[in-house]
């Protein structure tokens, strides 16, 4: 059963100035014994030091943007104790006499940097009313990418290897044998690889970092945030909002997580929305006469099966030495049905793939794994399963893991690899801290209305899950009838209109409002 991170794709432009310090004491209200944190100011500097891969280092290097670091504790229990540092990056507001204030933005994932995703939008919405009127910023979530320490579990190399062995094929009880080795061996190199090893670890999840986030409302001098949460950013948000109902302003929330619903519930609700996505996909493949998968749509998964099955004993060697496996083949497949943008990319490579060639599909795994052009993995893919290990239970029912791996092929056919499925255990039941939070009704009481964006064919957030989320958060719902994941500032005027609207005006859609692609 893949487990896709659940984040919104922002590809960030080609990315920051003298240094500035800012500091006009704490907005809002302080809990205990926090006061150096909240009042904290914050210098403002070039970007290009905050790079961490090759893929982003043009984007920070931009004189448009403003970096800085904020400080906050490793443990909100213990705030005397050691202290972690959160990568923050920001584009002014341009019309500084009609500022609304700052946007705060999460890509999702869990595990995706917040400051490239804000370098990426901050040139989209360059000129428009909500560019003009906000400061746009995005944060690495702690442990992630230019926050300091980060979670270091695995090595490039280590990586490369892992992906190359395919061990998600083998169900036999040899194979889970070998998987559940693996989980534990992940699980201890992420405690003993990681600065202040098991603290760090039980402090990483969505319960510390909004509470990081709300210091960041307070250093940027905001009375209340205002927020823009996609995938797994809304989750923060949501969590947000019921930590602090008081300090909300306003949120969009978009590719909504149904904060009720469990792990392996979520998973196969997942597994459902890529196996719409591909059929959405396959009609559209069947239409063009280079289709790799042939005219006909409801032969398609065979034919797609057809070409990938075959990987897991007979990889496709590239020229860099690397072998493109059946679970890279796969998550590329993933990786390209996020966007409609991805399609003739797949089709490319699965044409490829029919040549014995995958490049192509190895580029769009690497670009899932956030793999650069040097070899060199980011840690969102530790930061991922760092984080889903501590803020939910694990599952170790083996019984509810077959079933699980069941479904999801069940739901999501073209991935299923044509071989029995055991019940491996995951890192997470080998995790060496406890979690610290579990799918609960948020309690919203108080918080102002919010609005939740949901897109009828979201591969990796289904759309009922923001149904829900409208519902748990009291909020308004806007439809997007599309296939991606996500939508608000890609491009559809209609959702970006009203969802500008929203965050400057605090103007709700009316019920039953929805959006089409022009």
């Amino acid at each position: 059963m893949p487990l896709a991170a659940c984040t919104s794709p922002q590809q960030a432009p080609p990315a920051a100035p003298s240094v500035t310090t800012e500091s006009a004491g704490p907005a809002g209200p302080v809990p205990a014994g926090l006061d150096r944190f909240y009042a904290q100011p914050l210098t403002w500097g070039a970007c290009a030091p905050y790079a961490t891969s090759d893929d982003v280092r043009s984007a920070f290097g931009r004189t448009d943007l403003q970096c800085a670091r904020l400080t906050v504790p490793l443990d909100y229990g213990k705030p005397q104790g050691d202290t972690i540092t959160i990568g923050v990056l920001r584009h002014k507001a341009s019309d500084s006499a009609h500022r609304v204030g700052a946007l705060v933005l999460n890509p999702g994932g869990p595990g995706a940097s917040g400051m490239s995703a804000a370098a990426g939008i901050s040139s989209q919405v360059a000129g428009t009313d909500l560019g003009k009127r906000f400061d746009l910023v995005g944060f690495d979530p702690r442990g992630i990418g230019a926050s300091e320490p980060e979670v270091t579990c695995l090595t490039d190399t280590e990586r490369d290897q892992e992906r190359s062995e395919d061990l998600d094929t083998d169900g036999s009880p040899a194979g889970v044998a070998r998987q559940e080795a693996e989980s534990k061996e992940f699980a201890a190199k992420c405690a003993q690889r990681t600065k202040y090893g098991t603290g760090m670890l039980a402090n990483l999840g969505t319960r510390d970092v909004v509470r990081d986030m709300d210091v960041l409302r307070s250093a940027l001098g905001e009375q209340k945030l205002t927020y823009l949460g996609y995938s797994y950013g809304t989750r923060l948000g949501s969590t947000y909002a019921e930590a602090f109902p008081q300090n909300v302003r306003a949120m969009v929330l978009d590719g909504a997580v149904d904060p009720n619903e469990d792990e392996v519930s979520s998973l196969v609700a997942q597994g459902r929305g890529f196996g719409v996505a591909f059929n959405d996909f396959t009609k559209w493949c069947a239409a063009r006469q280079d289709c790799a998968l042939g005219a006909d749509p409801s032969a398609a998964t065979r034919a797609f099966q057809d070409l990938v099955r075959p990987l897991i004993d007979h990889p496709v060697r590239l020229r860099d030495g690397r072998e493109l496996t059946f679970d890279d083949a796969t998550l590329g497949t993933i990786q390209a049905l996020y966007s409609q943008q991805l399609w003739s990319p797949l089709n490319a490579g699965l044409n490829e793939l029919k040549e014995g060639q995958g490049t192509t599909l190895m580029a769009l795994a690497d670009q899932y794994n956030e793999r650069d052009s040097s070899g060199h993995y980011t840690n969102t893919q530790d930061a991922f399963t760092a984080i889903r290990c501590v803020d939910d239970p694990p599952v170790t029912d083996r019984a509810e893991i077959l079933t699980a791996e069941n479904r999801y092929d069940q739901a999501a056919p073209f991935l299923d690899d044509g071989r029995p499925n055991g019940a491996a255990l995951d890192p997470c039941a080998f995790w060496p801290v406890p979690n610290t939070s579990q799918p609960h009704e948020p309690n919203v009481s108080g918080v102002p209305p919010v609005l939740v964006i949901s897109t009828t064919n979201d591969p990796a957030t289904p759309y009922q899950a923001g149904v829900n989320l409208a519902k748990a958060m009291k909020g308004a719902l806007l439809t997007f009838e599309g296939t991606q994941h996500t939508v608000f500032l890609q491009g559809i005027s209609c959702v970006d209109r009203i969802g500008s609207d929203y965050l400057i005006n605090g103007t709700l859609p009316p019920e039953g409002a929805r959006c089409t692609a022009q």
